[in-house]
């Protein structure tokens, strides 16, 4: 590391805007995590509005996850080299022209194009935020950002639908379903100029050559496996599907390879080999993908059931789900009374997300009101949170700071992966389900003991994760 590179990392800890970069951070992440919930509670509306086709609608969600999946590890290790600051520009600005020109789409295939590029900004954006955040905040401050930032990201992946119904119901200025769109352009400049202001300078960009053999085989890689999760239950699981994701392991394979080749030859690689040998952070993608995957698909679960077994509207369904938000809520409320814990914390948040996904299943039935759900959508939301909060600080402890970038970069992606994984898995155990003649909360009932099943295995995982204390 250079001199200036030491210089900049000294002063961190004692950099005066560490808490408006926090929240600068956060509204980036937000934009992000709301864009992909909204356009898909908004689906039907803006394929009836621009004469798309039937597959558009699963297109409009597709492309942006696709392109956000492809370039994440990218994004990350651009942060690395020519400065986090500057990538987080690049990527804010991006986001809120393509979100600007979404908004402005006449076509549906002009929709789709756009969304793609969207992602791509995504990409740039998203990893570097957690770098920022370690390279800032003291160590006596550090855990608090983090436990910070995961009851956040868990609010809006779950608050997302309930802003989007809001916004179709209200109509604002006539401008219907692209007021989802609109509203990322004044935050993303409010949040642009926040950034130019509060986000630390960056040092000196490092002589480091991006290593495009690893983009390419990183990109395929992601794109084989993403792709089929995101469309296989729409196209009913052909065989191509389960050969794309083979292709994607073999794809993946290589590119450990490749990378191994690179740092034995002493080339720069684009991921940093030495994560690797860091038990916490191996523990940490691990449950990261499998808690994604258990939010993203609970969430869909719960949504068909509400809107398809119980008949109610998407206001309705995004006001119900509103209790697992208040729960997060709490949760986050909680996390600095009890991070000194660190692990412990992780496994009592497990444990009570059990509890609430089992609850929740206990209480289904005919005769289900939002009123009975609420109790155990609460306790859910509050596990959540609390496994959520120190899952950053957890995961992120021994990494160094020229690692960062790769390692968020790497988590953002598992986070899109585990995502897609959660939503094919359990939603086609309910569409099978209820396509063999069980009731809709009956098919409910299996996909939440599923996403259970999910929490009680990272329960266990939380056991590779080393004991942490802030």
């Amino acid at each position: 590391m250079s001199v200036a590179e030491d210089e900049v990392r000294e002063a961190g800890p004692g950099y005066r805007w560490r808490w408006p970069a926090l929240v600068v951070i956060m509204l980036g992440s937000a934009m992000e995590l709301v864009d992909v919930s909204v356009t898909v509670l908004a689906g039907p509306t803006i394929r009836s509005d621009l004469q798309g086709g039937t597959s558009d609608l699963q297109w409009y969600t597709a492309t942006y996850t696709l392109a956000l999946a492809c370039g994440l590890i990218t994004g990350g290790r651009l942060g690395d080299i020519v400065g986090r600051k500057r990538m987080f520009l690049i990527g804010m600005a991006g986001f809120t022209l393509a979100s600007l020109l979404c908004a402005s789409a006449v076509t549906s295939d002009m929709l789709i194009l756009v969304r793609a590029v969207q992602g791509l900004f995504g990409a740039a954006m998203i990893p570097q935020g957690l770098g920022i955040i370690k390279d800032v905040f003291p160590p006596r401050s550090l855990s608090l950002a983090f436990n910070a930032m995961g009851p956040f990201m868990a609010v809006f992946s779950l608050g997302g639908p309930i802003l989007g119904g809001w916004l179709l119901e209200a109509d604002l200025l006539g401008a219907g379903w692209r007021m989802i769109f609109l509203v990322n352009v004044p935050i993303g400049v409010l949040a642009g100029l926040a950034a130019v202001l509060t986000l630390p300078p960056d040092p000196p960009a490092r002589r480091v050559a991006l290593d495009w053999t690893g983009v390419a085989l990183a990109s395929v890689g992601s794109l084989l496996v993403v792709f089929p999760l995101v469309q296989g239950r729409e196209y009913d699981w052909p065989i191509w599907t389960y050969a794309m994701i083979g292709g994607s392991l073999a794809a993946f394979v290589a590119f450990g390879r490749h990378e191994a080749r690179r740092s034995r030859l002493g080339a720069d690689t684009l991921v940093v080999p030495s994560l690797f040998r860091k038990r916490s952070y191996v523990a940490g993608m691990a449950v990261g993908l499998a808690y994604f995957a258990a939010l993203s698909g609970f969430g869909l679960a719960f949504t068909l059931y509400l809107q398809l077994g119980l008949g109610y509207a998407p206001a309705k369904t995004s006001l119900t789900g509103t209790a697992m938000t208040a729960g997060i809520i709490v949760g986050s409320f909680v996390m600095p009374m009890v991070s000194k814990y660190g692990r412990r914390v992780f496994h009592g948040g497990a444990a009570i997300t059990v509890a609430g996904l089992v609850s929740l299943v206990w209480v289904m039935g005919t005769d289900v009101t939002p009123w009975r759900l609420v109790p155990a959508l609460l306790v859910a939301g509050l596990g959540s949170s609390l496994m959520m909060g120190p899952f950053f600080a957890l995961a992120l402890a021994d990494v160094e700071p020229q690692e960062m970038g790769t390692a968020t970069g790497a988590l953002s992606a598992l986070q899109q992966l585990g995502s897609a994984f959660g939503a094919a898995l359990l939603g086609t155990v309910f569409f099978e389900a209820a396509g063999h003649g069980w009731s809709f909360s009956s098919a409910a009932s299996v996909a939440f003991a599923v996403a259970g099943g999910i929490a009680a295995l990272m329960f266990l995982a939380g056991y590779l994760f080393p004991p942490y204390r802030p």
